[in-house]
């Protein structure tokens, strides 16, 4: 880019990064045209939220050659934001313009001086009607260049688990499950990445998922809990490694467990590395008070992450919505196949107890990262460099609310966050794709993780 195209840039970032709408159709102008790669397109289409991806399109822009400028006001013009390309070509031309500018002050020395804050006015020899704006000293104003490192640390967040308060779990543990041992618990991951090209041909490796296990194996570090991680297992190695963890005695010592299950999958069942299914139902009736004796009347909490059907979501247009959505991802979508559930079911035993009794199965919570419906089970949804949808905003979540929202609530805050999502990949099947995730519980008290709070014997 011209010395000067990138002045005008530079001289009108304050007022581009506040107004600029830098969707997919702007995004696509410029790749078209040759200026940005559809790799650029994508990193720039991933941040969340608008004035995000501003920055990281003004970043590229001066490094993508002498044509950037003149292409980037097309695209302006053609996006219906002639506003922005009138006030760079004026800025470029030298001529006073009245939408937040960058205007330099020149003192008596010869030196730069501190910039005015301008009352709102009509600037003459403009057609535009806009009032000129708050306006900052150059030595003050935040560049684009230091913002550069903010833009790409939005996700996975890395935002140390907020710490619950003594007041909060002294007026809250009462009417909660009990969760002061240390650890709080066990943790059990089996994450199936790479599938057999053999036996399960149909299955494609899922790209990002080793991000999801680095996520959750911080996150649950960070919630006191010991992880136990397994990768890349056939469906009866998954079965002998949920009965082993079953059966471990040290959950009689402690006051809760997770369970995250990461893969391909069909309604009601997931795959195993062989293209083998393993029947979600078997998985909750090995924690049940019946199988899992050791951890009646202690939450258990389960994570599933993989699809439970073949349909993809493709949402629906809100009626009162806008003309455009900013599509703050670009997704992969996990790759099932619709066949019959595992029919290999485990056999029940009877416990032969007289006493209290309790219902086969309670106390559990299972977040799922897609929907099941009485039509249609869909899709789940996985970016191949920052892991899936789902777990991405279970993470953050947990980070920054699980000091004083229990653990129901903090789903409800993850469907909200997974319903604004939208899918970024044009010219695929994926493109503009939704998902939807959901819970069930049996949970009889509200659950507090209480994080990084231990009480005083």
């Amino acid at each position: 880019m011209q010395k000067r195209d990138a002045e005008a840039l530079r001289n009108c970032s304050v007022c581009l990064l506040k107004d600029l709408v830098v969707d997919e159709l702007l995004i696509q102008a410029l790749v078209k045209d040759g200026i940005l790669t559809q790799n650029m397109a994508e990193s720039i289409m991933v941040q969340k939220t608008s004035h995000h991806r501003s920055f990281k399109l003004l970043l590229l822009l001066p490094k993508r050659g002498p044509r950037a400028f003149k292409s980037f006001c097309s695209a302006l013009k053609e996006t219906e934001q002639e506003h922005l390309c009138d006030l760079l070509t004026q800025e470029e031309e030298g001529r006073e313009v009245c939408l937040d500018s960058v205007q330099s002050e020149t003192e008596t020395t010869g030196r730069p001086g501190w910039l005015k804050r301008a009352n709102k006015r009509e600037i003459s020899g403009s057609s535009l009607p806009y009032p000129t704006q708050e306006e900052f000293a150059p030595k003050r104003a935040k560049t684009l260049e230091s913002m550069e490192s903010s833009l790409d640390a939005d996700s996975p967040i890395n935002t140390p688990v907020l710490a619950c308060s003594a007041d909060f779990y002294l007026s809250h543990c009462q009417q909660s499950y009990r969760m002061n041992s240390s650890p709080r618990g066990s943790v059990l991951v089996i994450s199936n990445i790479n599938f057999d090209p053999r036996a399960a041909p149909e299955l494609d490796p899922r790209k990002g998922g080793e991000v999801d296990d680095e996520v959750l194996r911080k996150l649950f570090t960070e919630l006191d809990y010991s992880v136990n991680f397994h990768r890349d297992l056939t469906a009866q190695d998954m079965k002998m490694v949920i009965e082993n963890f079953c059966r471990r005695p040290d959950h009689q010592k402690v006051d809760s467990c997770v369970v995250c299950l990461l893969s391909h999958g069909v309604d009601g069942a997931i795959y195993g590395t062989d293209g083998q299914q393993l029947a979600l139902d078997w998985v909750f009736e090995a924690f049940d008070n019946a199988h899992c004796p050791l951890l009646q009347n202690k939450p258990k909490m389960f994570f599933i992450q993989a699809c439970r059907g073949d349909e993809m979501d493709c949402g629906v247009e809100q009626i009162d919505g806008p003309a455009r959505t900013f599509s703050p991802t670009c997704e992969q979508r996990d790759a099932g196949r619709e066949e019959q559930g595992d029919a290999d079911g485990r056999q029940r035993a009877s416990t032969g107890r007289q006493r209290i009794k309790l219902p086969q199965r309670s106390d559990m919570i299972c977040g799922f990262a897609s929907l099941k419906g009485q039509r249609i089970c869909t899709a789940a949804m996985r970016n191949t460099k920052k892991g899936s949808w789902f777990i991405q905003e279970l993470n953050t979540a947990l980070r920054l609310n699980a000091r004083d929202t229990h653990l129901a609530d903090i789903l409800v805050q993850v469907n909200k966050r997974i319903k604004e999502r939208e899918g970024y990949a044009p010219g695929t099947a994926h493109h503009r794709c939704k998902e939807m995730s959901e819970f069930t519980s049996s949970l009889c008290k509200d659950l507090y993780l209480f994080p990084k709070y231990q009480p005083q014997c």
